[in-house]
């Protein structure tokens, strides 16, 4: 009798949650029927908010481990993006026997890239206003659009806002926690020679908050296999789903 099919687990960044994957997590089950797909989130976001966010990536990558393991469930298949990837990579790298394959989508490391590519410097202002507590949570919402997503225009997204506004209203990721996040993304130092998982690497072209050379840089110096979106942004499973699942599980 053959062992059942491995789960496939996704992570998302900075600040967002399970909710924010939208329609990816369901047509990620049609691609793989019978197969379990589930989404967690990391401490101090979507359901865990109340929590604080850990100042390190292993700290989170344990959290995330040990709320697997309450699941019952452990291995599986990773699909993580940007500081989900992050976690994706540490955990690959403690833990291998664990992980079956990982998926880093529009990802940076250091030391492979350098401060200014891994965060664009023309977006500070702009984030540091969607961190803002007493901003207007629709406006807020609207900015993080604007800088995730060249296939969206927010005007004819407002529903999709709306959507995130109600999530930021449900599990709201406190500004601290926030910070938290952006310290341990900017602390974390990759290992210098790749998990012994396999790893595929997928960036939207059109990423404008991290510079997509992040991602050839890192599939460069470990030598993996790239997939590149001709025009997507920094959230590719909102501007084209289809595609990311395609190269996360080709049949």
């Amino acid at each position: 009798m053959s062992a059942d099919p491995l789960p496939w687990v996704l992570l998302r960044g900075l600040t967002r949650e399970a909710g924010h994957w939208g329609a990816l997590p369901t047509l990620l089950s049609e691609r793989l029927p019978g197969v379990r797909v589930l989404t967690i989130d990391l401490p101090g976001a979507g359901a865990r908010h109340a929590l604080q966010s850990p100042l390190s990536i292993r700290t989170a990558m344990e959290d995330c481990r040990a709320q697997l393991h309450a699941l019952g469930v452990t291995r599986c298949h990773l699909l993580a993006m940007s500081l989900g990837a992050m976690v994706a990579v540490e955990w690959a790298h403690r833990h291998p026997e664990e992980i079956g394959s990982a998926v880093l989508v529009n990802t940076s490391l250091r030391p492979f890239s350098a401060f200014h590519q891994r965060l664009r410097p023309r977006h500070y202002a702009a984030l540091l206003g969607v961190l803002w507590p007493w901003r207007n949570a629709h406006s807020r919402e609207a900015t993080v659009l604007r800088l995730t997503s060249r296939l969206h225009d927010a005007r004819a997204s407002r529903a999709l806002i709306d959507d995130w506004v109600a999530l930021r209203a449900r599990h709201p990721v406190s500004t601290v926690n926030a910070l938290r996040q952006l310290v341990a993304a900017a602390r974390y130092r990759a290992p210098a020679q790749p998990p012994a998982v396999p790893l595929k690497v997928l960036v939207g072209a059109g990423d404008a908050l991290v510079n997509p050379l992040c991602s050839h840089r890192l599939a460069g110096r470990w030598r993996l296999p790239i997939a590149v979106h001709p025009s997507a942004g920094h959230d590719l499973a909102l501007d084209d789903p289809q595609w990311v699942v395609a190269q996360a599980a080709p049949r």
